[in-house]
């Protein structure tokens, strides 16, 4: 016999209760990526056969950089989501989920770093 009230059963947020979060998450990441890709479609465009130096140049604007910053980090942050979800419904083994899990992150992590450190490098030194 289940004792909680109907109401006490409605407000959890599923068996791992961050359902919710990384619903919004997706989501939210999802809507930023729309302008931001736009952005870096029209970059890529406007400097189609343009030389070394003013593609640097162009990424070494400060308005450039933070957004191209914002892509890379929006982008990794909808992946690692979107992976996570696909790792927790189709891999069962525990062992190879929380392997596959902690591989989602690092690589994430591994990628933004080095996306990072190439853009500011270019944004600074240029």
């Amino acid at each position: 016999m289940d004792m909680r009230t109907p109401l006490k059963k409605v407000r959890g947020l599923g068996s791992s209760k961050e359902g919710t979060h990384h619903f919004w998450m997706q989501r939210m990441t999802a809507v930023a990526l729309v302008p931001l890709f736009i952005v870096f479609i029209l970059f890529v465009i406007a400097h189609l056969g343009a030389s070394y130096e003013t593609v640097v140049g162009s990424l070494a604007n400060p308005f450039i950089a933070v957004l191209m910053g914002m892509m890379v980090i929006a982008g990794l942050i909808h992946m690692r989501i979107g992976m996570q979800e696909v790792i927790d419904d189709y891999v069962h083994n525990e062992l190879l989920k929380l392997s596959a899990l902690m591989a989602n992150n690092f690589f994430t992590v591994l990628v933004g770093g080095f996306c990072l450190f190439a853009l500011l490098k270019i944004a600074f030194v240029g």
